[in-house]
């Protein structure tokens, strides 16, 4: 399984001109699931997210959680993120589940993390949807729970 997350003051999902998740200051996590995942990299994931210390605390370091940071989370499904671009110009999806598998696992992740913080918001698995946010710092980072080091 695979994320990038990145701290933002706001972001949102639409689909059709509709909102359908919207967070204040928090995380999106764009989340991308592989073949071979299973609940454990789902659960690695959700803990590790929640527990990033990636907050301004008082003196101006990152020191603060989402968790301790009292923000949100908006979890976007993203099988992009499995695009493999090693040969020729158009990527190739071989390594992404298809969607019969991976929608139970990005909503087992979505639960995990309500499990964890109060305000998870998502946007719409298998639609098109438009995502809008403004970066904070800018903080991205990329996580994959098989390069556990």
């Amino acid at each position: 399984m695979r994320a990038v997350i990145q701290r933002v003051t706001r972001a949102k999902v639409t689909i059709d001109n509709e909102t359908v998740g919207k967070i204040e200051r928090g995380v999106v996590v764009l989340l991308g699931v592989a073949l071979a995942d299973t609940q454990s990299d789902a659960d690695y994931l959700a803990q590790k997210i929640v527990s990033l210390r990636i907050f301004d605390d008082m003196e101006g370091r990152m020191n603060l959680s989402v968790k301790d940071a009292q923000s949100g989370l908006l979890v976007v499904s993203q099988f992009t993120l499995y695009g493999d671009v090693r040969r020729g110009n158009r990527p190739s999806w071989s390594d992404a589940a298809p969607p019969e598998v991976a929608e139970p696992l990005y909503e087992y992740f979505v639960s995990k993390c309500r499990e964890l913080i109060m305000e998870v918001q998502t946007g719409s698995f298998r639609k098109m949807m438009q995502v809008e946010l403004v970066n904070d710092g800018p903080v991205t980072l990329m996580l994959d729970s098989k390069k556990l080091f």
